[in-house]
């Protein structure tokens, strides 16, 4: 298939082919008049990498998947290349979702300061008992 169709296929458009292929994640046939030619494992690959991509991998941490892909196994994460990059980004989002737990008490903290302040400056305003 030329890059139009796959990129149609894949839902991507043909720019982004054609960077992923300086990335040297999609490799292309040429045809004689010099066309891009894909055949449907290029259409595999360049669904992992958009899947990656979705799930926050950069470009050079789906490389692994990709070569996993190119070595003939039906999914990209089955490699030992591949698994260790699984394990270091959920230890990443694990460190993120510590970062963002503790943020959470903070500012929950903050805002029950705030609340019981205001609450106070408005009974001692109003000349109330608390």
């Amino acid at each position: 298939m030329r890059i139009g169709e796959l990129a149609e296929r894949a839902g991507t458009s043909t720019r982004t082919l054609r960077y992923y292929e300086t990335q040297g994640l999609v490799r292309p046939e040429r045809s004689a008049n010099g066309y891009r030619v894909y055949d449907e494992a290029e259409l595999r690959v360049v669904h992992e990498i958009r899947a990656l991509l979705a799930v926050g991998f950069g470009l050079d941490d789906i490389r692994p998947f990709v070569a996993c892909l190119r070595a003939g196994h039906s999914s990209g994460d089955v490699c030992p290349d591949s698994v260790a990059v699984l394990r270091r980004k959920l230890t990443e989002v694990d460190a993120y979702l510590d970062r963002l737990g503790t943020v959470r008490r903070q500012l929950h903290d903050q805002l029950t300061q705030a609340i019981a302040y205001r609450e106070e400056t408005c009974f001692r305003k109003r000349g109330l008992p608390r």
